[in-house]
Order: structure tokens, then sequence, then C-alpha cells
């Protein structure tokens, strides 16, 4: 191997968990929310899209710099330092929305694959999720990681398929540039459910699980977090590619998506015929990336709540109930996966909950970054710190207009 191969991939090996926390934050769910979303509003959400980009970044790097300090996960430092109902909220916050997130992703994994195979995707919901607890119990997730972070280069095809779908570029720059809000249940829904899919707890209580872990020198503390908001800020871009791609080729003809099918059809100006398989390819590859990175972090999320031993690189009789939360967990999102709905349905209405309930733990992760009792000389910035609460001001406005929506008396 060259000096150059060497260091490139010492580089990549650096950058695997900012990568990789941000690329499955980019899982089915996301994919599917902004399929809806550019079906249903064309391009009127774009400046939300783009505010989700700064934002996702500030978080990572937040939970980034948390991580590398204390050596601990974000459970582990609400439940010593702020009490064990503040845990339990964290747990029952993360819980919830992973087990909804992870059946949606089982489905929009199983919809991959029939839209590859023809077989319904009912029938590839337990094989996905056996595929994903072996690779988690047998250890082999840790080795995968240098093939896991190129899996994201599959959604590039949204960036040209979006320039060969030739959308009004006036329009769009107008709706990504010139925020603009509206009453409609599809726009605040779209929204609650952008916000909830982008910002969902998932990514950044894992990665600050793997930061922890790696445990890098303080002095390499700002590279690491350039690292996580690179990782970011790419995720993000291709958010907003997406929701060009859906809004260019559905939302302009009114053809609201309700299945994969129909959701394939945005990359039609790309792949012509072979847009489903394109479609299914990169689906496919997103719940590879997603799937054993919710069932770890459920099952880091419990065990810090009752400081119980346990972690990947553990053998599963040296850490049996790290394991066990990790099968239940799983055994969970299949039964829900096999509950009826349809995954394009499913995967928004998990990115629903995840707005809803996202903005319990970043008010957590926000109450550590400050506290110096628990990062002690190595505080989060005072700018970093006020993006990090207006963030979660924007998704708790977000959450209180869709519930008032939702259950106000008309």
């Amino acid at each position: 191997m060259s000096n150059l191969a060497r260091v490139w991939s010492a580089r990549l090996a650096r950058m695997a968990p900012g990568i990789i926390s941000s690329a499955s934050d980019n899982d089915p769910t996301t994919v599917a929310s902004l399929a809806v979303i550019g079906s249903t509003t064309t391009y009127a959400l774009g400046w939300l899209v783009l505010l989700v980009i700064p934002m996702l970044a500030i978080v990572q790097a937040i939970s980034t710099q948390i991580g590398a300090v204390t050596r601990c996960g974000l459970e582990d430092i609400v439940r010593s330092r702020y009490g064990r109902i503040a845990a339990l909220a964290v747990l029952f916050a993360v819980i919830v929305v992973n087990v909804l997130t992870l059946a949606a992703d089982l489905e929009g994994g199983g919809a991959a694959m029939s839209l590859l195979t023809g077989v319904d995707y009912r029938w590839w919901i337990v094989p996905l999720t056996a595929f994903a607890l072996i690779l988690l119990i047998a250890n082999s997730y840790r080795s995968i990681e240098r093939v896991l972070v190129y899996l994201p280069l599959t959604f590039v095809s949204y960036v040209i398929a979006a320039f060969l779908a030739h959308p009004d570029w006036g329009a769009v720059l107008r709706s990504s540039f010139i925020p603009h809000f509206e009453h409609t249940k599809e726009y605040i829904a779209g929204a609650i459910a952008l916000l909830g899919t982008t910002l969902t707890a998932y990514a950044y209580v894992w990665q600050q699980v793997e930061i922890s872990e790696e445990a890098p020198p303080l002095r390499r503390l700002g590279l690491v977090q350039i690292d996580a908001s690179a990782g970011a800020i790419g995720a993000g871009i291709i958010f907003w590619f997406i929701t060009i791609t859906t809004g260019a080729t559905l939302g302009v003809h009114h053809k609201v998506v309700n299945t994969a099918e129909e959701a394939a059809l945005a990359l039609t100006p790309l792949a012509g015929h072979w847009a489903s398989t394109l479609f299914g390819i990169g689906l496919l590859g997103s719940a590879l990336l997603a799937i054993p990175v919710l069932l770890a972090t459920s099952a880091y999320i419990v065990t810090e709540m009752f400081h119980w031993r346990g972690k990947l690189d553990a053998k599963f009789f040296q850490a049996r109930r790290f394991y066990i939360i990790m099968l239940v967990v799983a055994a969970i999102g299949c039964t829900i996966g096999f509950a009826g709905v349809t995954p394009i349905h499913l995967l928004f209405i998990s990115s629903i909950a995840g707005g809803i309930a996202t903005p319990v733990t970043l008010v957590f992760l926000l109450l550590a970054a400050g506290d110096r009792t628990v990062l002690r000389d190595h505080v989060v910035a005072p700018w970093l710190l006020v993006c990090g609460w207006v963030t979660t001001g924007i998704v708790t406005t977000a959450a209180a207009i869709f519930l008032y929506q939702t259950f106000a008396p008309s």
C-alpha cells in the first residue's frame, strides 16, 4: 500500500464514527419522509431542509465534544448528574422512537428488497433483522465499518437525478432561501417529520457513544468535531437534493407517495426503467447502515440507565443483558413491521414521533454541554451552546404547532 493510501485509510478510519452516525441519519425513514414532503409540498420546505444542515452539524459537534471529554454516553451522564426521573424521560424518548424507527427501517429495507426481487416486503423483515443481529452479536460490526462508510455514496444518484429532472430552479431557490409558512396539514406534518427524522436522537446518541469508546486525545477535539460536522453537512446536502428530485418529478404532478414504487419514480430522469432498481439499492444500503445503529443505540441507552456492563466489543456471555436488550428491541421492531402499516406510511409516522420526542433529549444534551460539573474545563463554547438552544427551540415549536393542529378542537 502506498503512503498516500495509508494516510487516506487512517484518515477515513478516524472519520468513520462521524460519517456513519450522520449517514445512518439518512436512513429509509429519512428518504421516505423527504419523498413524501417533496410529493406533497413540492419545494415549499426547501428552506427548512437547508436550515437543518447547520442544526444537525451543531448537534453532532456538541455530542462529539461531550463524548470525547466525559468518555460516557448521554444516558449515563443524565442518570448520574440529573437523577433517575430525568434519565427515565430520556430513555423513554429514545427507546420509543428507536423502536418505531427500527420497525420502519426494517419495512423500508424489506421494500427495497421487494423492488429488487419482486418478493413481498414482509418476507424480508426477519432476514434483515437476523443479519443485523448476527453482525452485532458476532462482533463483526466494527470490522465492516470500513465498508459502511462508502454506503452513503449511493445517495449521489439523487444529486444527478435532481438536475436531470429539470426543476424550476427559480422556484427551488426562492423556496430554499426565502422562508415562508403555510398552515396546511401537509406542510406542518412535513415540517415536524423533517425535523424528527434528521435530528432524531439515535444519531447523536450513537455519535457520543462511538466517540466515548474511541477516546480521541483532547488535543484532537477540534478535528474530531469538524469530521462529525462534515458528515452532517454531507448528509444534509443529500436531504436537499432528495427534496428537489421528488418535488420536480412527483410534487409538480401532485403524485403523493404511498409506496416504495412511487417513491422510486423520482429517479426516473436518471435511471429510466432502472429507477426502481437504483432506488432499491440506495434504500437497502441506508437500511443496512441504520438498523445496526438503532439496535446498538437502544442497548447502550438501557444498559447505561441501569448501570449494567455491556458494549459492542464484548462477547455475548460477557454482556448478556446488553445483547438480550438488543434481541428484545429487534423482536418488537419485527412485530410492528408485521402490523399491516405500509412501509412509506410507517416511515413517515416514525419521523413525526421523532420530531415530538427529540426536544427531550436535546434539552439534556445541552444542559450537559454547559455544565462544568460534567465537562470541567471543556464546556462547549457559548456560541455553539446558543446555536444548540436555538435548534432546540425550533424543534420544540414545530412539535407544539403540530400537536395543537392535531388535537385542538376544530
